[in-house]
């Protein structure tokens, strides 16, 4: 097994300051008389972090991974934060033959990357056994009809409930047990369950677990919305129901209606105000770091409530890093890019879920109880579609949220968002 500090450790002195100077800069990776070059775009959180200690460790896996390609430079190029506008960008510059050979994809675009048959299979790099092992969600969206794997879905996260288990000491397994625990916190002097429902991301995200454990699909195959028709509607009306009810019974306050942020969950649980709440894998860490250890030691993490037991689904997001080049030497780099800098490594460093059961027992940062916890509730995650019209279905069903919570009918509603999305996606 191996350890965080080993890792750095490891990888630190591997290639002296001075040559690291030299070989990283703002705009490459390698020596920049290499006669090959590779562009490669990816986000600002490692190679180029504000962190110094990340930077550099990132900057030893990159020089390390390069051993293998010694004739060879990487091209760099930072993608901006605007995540929505900055993926549709690079498929647009894929499209016309003039994107990167190589880019990181936000798990929720990769869809649309597969269906512009943009990215170069990587199957040559990867054993069928390493590919097998990948969470289900994740390696059916990495992979063609065919079994080719288009990219590596390196780090994920998910969507869990937090309880404080001195109020609600067992972890509900249903929509009616959290409503009960809820209340009884309630009654107890507390909030009641806290989740997103505000106008952002977040609410659409958190929210889509309970429906997808309901059954409903939000597109067809062709990327047409579905989720106000037919089995699709009952689902999304029992879903929208357990969120509803959660508001109308006192078992959550009406202030979740303009929840758009994380960090309140953070200092709700500090404050002691609440006992539960929606969030995401990483706010574990915060809360280690914003409760006390006495505190901490009594808040546990558990997959989200289904309308069953056995009906379970959390949203996972993540990124991915596939090849948009046609040569073999540029998707060989590509590869190698997020085998031996991001996946495994790269997780440990930053902490980041891995997609992949077996890393979770081969670094110990992933092998304490709650990761191992999460690689089973993993089991249940599932992605975002990656279709074009996404982003307006998630816009509709933030604004459906929210009026549903303040009082609205949940079937008008629905009609007034499916009619809305149905709209956007004709203008496609």
């Amino acid at each position: 097994m191996i350890s965080r500090i080993a890792l750095v450790a490891a990888v630190a002195g591997a290639t002296p300051l001075l040559a690291q100077d030299d070989l990283i800069t703002r705009t490459r990776v390698g020596p920049a008389d290499a006669p090959n070059v590779m562009t490669f775009r990816l986000t600002a959180y490692d190679l180029y972090a504000q962190d110094p200690d990340m930077r550099a460790t990132f900057g030893e896996l990159f020089l390390k991974m390069l051993e293998r390609f010694p004739d060879w430079q990487i091209e760099t190029q930072l993608q901006t934060d605007d995540i929505g506008q900055e993926q549709a960008r690079m498929l647009e510059q894929a499209r016309a033959g003039r994107g990167p050979d190589c880019a990181m994809i936000d798990s929720s675009s990769l869809g649309a990357y597969k269906a512009a048959d943009v990215l170069s299979p990587m199957n040559a790099h990867w054993s069928a056994e390493e590919i097998d092992d990948l969470f289900p969600f994740v390696r059916e969206a990495v992979t063609d009809a065919d079994g080719n794997l288009l990219a590596w879905w390196w780090f994920t996260d998910l969507r869990v409930l937090y309880r404080d288990t001195r109020v609600v000491e067992d972890a509900p397994a249903t929509w009616a047990q959290a409503l009960a625990a809820a209340a009884k916190s309630v009654e107890d002097g507390y909030e009641g369950l806290l989740f997103s429902g505000g106008r952002w991301e977040g609410t659409t995200l958190d929210w889509l677990g309970n429906f997808w454990a309901a059954g409903g699909r939000l597109v067809d195959d062709d990327g047409r919305p579905v989720f106000g028709e037919g089995a699709n509607r009952a689902a999304f009306l029992d879903a929208l129901g357990y969120y509803r009810e959660l508001v109308e019974s006192g078992a959550s306050p009406a202030r979740v209606a303009s929840i758009t942020n994380y960090d309140d969950f953070n200092a709700a649980a500090a404050a002691g105000t609440t006992a539960m709440f929606v969030g995401g894998s990483w706010q574990y860490g915060q809360l280690e770091g914003t409760l006390s250890p006495e505190d901490f030691t009594e808040w546990e993490v558990s997959e989200l409530p289904g309308p069953t037991a056995d009906q379970r689904a959390a949203g996972a997001g993540g990124w991915t890093i596939g090849a948009m080049s046609d040569d073999p030497d540029k998707v060989a780099l590509c590869a190698a890019i997020a085998k031996h800098v991001y996946s495994g490594a790269g997780n440990a460093v930053q902490g980041l879920l891995p997609t992949s059961a077996a890393q979770y027992e081969q670094y110990d940062v992933f092998s304490t109880p709650v990761n191992l916890a999460y690689s089973e509730f993993l089991q249940n995650g599932r992605p975002r579609p990656g279709v074009p019209i996404y982003p307006e279905i998630s816009n509709q069903i933030q604004i459906l949220i929210g009026e549903v919570i303040a009082g609205e009918d949940p079937d008008a509603a629905l009609d007034r968002a499916q009619a809305a999305a149905l709209d956007a996606w004709g203008r496609l």
